[in-house]
């Protein structure tokens, strides 16, 4: 026994091995994408070398489980591809470029504000009084299931709204069933992007409706009224939502990664033990009724999606008067002092700067994806086997594809939209139709991307990492994408 305790290497020899074996894989990686620069022509496309660091992105993150890992080795190899010798000059200029857009700066606003709101919400018993009112209505793991996506059906304004909010409402009572929160992450994003897709009144509605004019795909003005139009047919939205009801209602059962970490929850911890939970003192914390806590959950909640439709469906003005609404309102009742509810923002912010930093991440993936051309050589290679029938099935496969690869969900379109309307302008396909097939694209990418920004909130709101819940929703994302893929097949065929 003695003999072979002592031939066991010990943690220490095992780990230093583990690191000197990934920096030799990784190190001879990044040589070969250092090389693989060499072989191309200035002035011509970088064709198929133009997927690889996506490709690498993908390998990593599966290899680590940590998703802001494998973006970096992605970015690493990306601006080695495009010239080794200014990796470091070309870093600080996408990094530069990237905190400085606009976009990047509404979204790193609206998630610290919301991470603050919510931890105000959580830390004044807001949150705790809901579940408290929902356990006394709620007696079943499926009517659970059922109620976080309703919650996700009903919050549709924003799915950064829906994936923050509906999380953090439910954790007590899917931790109180035994459901992981890798399925509180799952059930959240697939009511998030999905749902946001399929109603007029959000912030995706707005987007793409001026995106649709700004393209020629219809006149000035008449951008929603060609958005409406195509809701019927945005069928990765309808399907998402086909295979939560069939998940809730136990109709499809847990496999895979998924079944693992159920059956984890069902032995009593509903959250992966590798998470670190933040930790509150609530033994100072004043006591409210039910009826005062609900009223308190509910009033900073309706001021927020209020605010952002005043404000023409901008949420991080909505969270901004949200978040001042419900520091009076808390201060006013002596729930917290103004130092803890400076304290419970601050934290707030704090707690969304990994999410932040993944999805700004992301972002410097895109602009590296452009500088490569990656979108524009898919499209090209994908063209010549596009006909009138098959077109709205190729364009949600194909943007599907490009959107989960660059983690953009938006800006991915402003390159794309050029080319595919004008295409199907050309087959005289009906716009609807095509309109459809690309927010169905847009939403699964959302969805399914494990660095996109509904992955990472969904992931960071229910307690879990966004590989986790990445790689326990992702079978279920491709069931959905399956049933829209056959769904689009038929429309083509019998619309055409």
């Amino acid at each position: 026994m003695t003999d072979i305790l002592s031939s066991s290497p010990a943690p220490k020899e095992k780990g230093t091995s583990e690191l000197k074996s990934s920096l030799l894989l990784y190190g001879s990686i990044m040589a070969v994408f250092a090389f693989l620069s060499t072989t191309h022509v200035e002035g011509e496309s970088y064709g198929f070398l133009s997927i690889l660091p996506v490709a690498l992105i993908l390998f990593t993150a599966i290899k680590t489980r940590k998703a802001l890992e494998g973006i970096f080795a992605g970015i690493v190899a990306g601006l080695l591809l495009l010239d080794p010798s200014s990796v470091f000059s070309r870093l600080g200029e996408i990094s530069t470029k990237v905190m400085m857009d606009e976009t990047i700066a509404w979204i790193i606003l609206v998630c610290g504000m919301m991470g603050g709101l919510i931890n105000m919400l959580e830390r004044g018993g807001s949150v705790l009084s809901f579940g408290d009112f929902l356990a006394g209505k709620i007696k079943t793991k499926r009517g659970t299931l059922l109620t976080t996506g309703g919650l996700g059906v009903m919050v549709f304004i924003d799915d950064y709204l829906n994936s923050l909010a509906v999380s953090s409402s439910m954790k007590t009572m899917t931790d109180r069933f035994g459901i992981s929160r890798e399925k509180l992450a799952f059930i959240v994003d697939s009511t998030a992007a999905p749902v946001c897709i399929i109603v007029p009144i959000s912030t995706w509605a707005v987007y793409f409706a001026a995106l649709l004019e700004e393209n020629g795909a219809i006149g000035a003005g008449q951008g929603m009224s060609l958005y409406i139009e195509s809701i019927p047919y945005m069928a990765y939205g309808w399907m998402a939502l086909f295979v939560v009801w069939l998940v809730a209602m136990g109709y499809l059962k847990d496999f895979g990664a998924m079944k693992v970490a159920e059956e984890r929850a069902q032995a009593g911890q509903p959250a992966p033990g590798d998470v670190k939970l933040p930790e509150f003192d609530t033994s100072k914390m004043k006591k409210v009724s039910t009826n005062m806590g609900l009223l308190n959950f509910f009033l900073p909640m309706a001021v927020l999606i209020g605010a952002s439709v005043y404000y023409e469906i901008d949420l991080l003005l909505g969270a901004l008067v949200a978040s001042l609404f419900t520091m009076i309102l808390y201060f006013v009742q002596r729930l917290l002092t103004f130092e803890q509810l400076v304290e419970s923002m601050l934290d707030g912010f704090k707690i969304m700067l990994h999410p932040i930093a993944v999805v700004c991440a992301g972002f410097m993936v895109k602009e590296i994806n452009d500088s490569l051309g990656m979108t524009t050589y898919i499209i090209d290679t994908i063209a010549p086997y596009m006909t009138k029938e098959l077109l709205p099935a190729i364009i949600f496969a194909v943007m599907a594809v490009i959107v989960f690869a660059t983690g953009s969900s938006w800006g991915v379109f402003v390159i794309s939209l050029p080319v595919v309307i004008p295409m199907a302008q050309t087959f005289d396909l009906s716009m609807p139709l095509v309109v459809g097939s690309l927010l169905s694209a847009s939403a699964f990418g959302s969805h399914a991307c494990f660095y996109s920004d509904a992955t990472v909130l969904s992931a960071q709101g229910s307690g879990c990492t966004p590989m986790q819940h990445a790689i326990t929703q992702f079978p279920y994302t491709m069931i959905a994408a399956l049933l829209t893929l056959i769904t689009l097949l038929f429309l083509g065929y019998n619309m055409a």
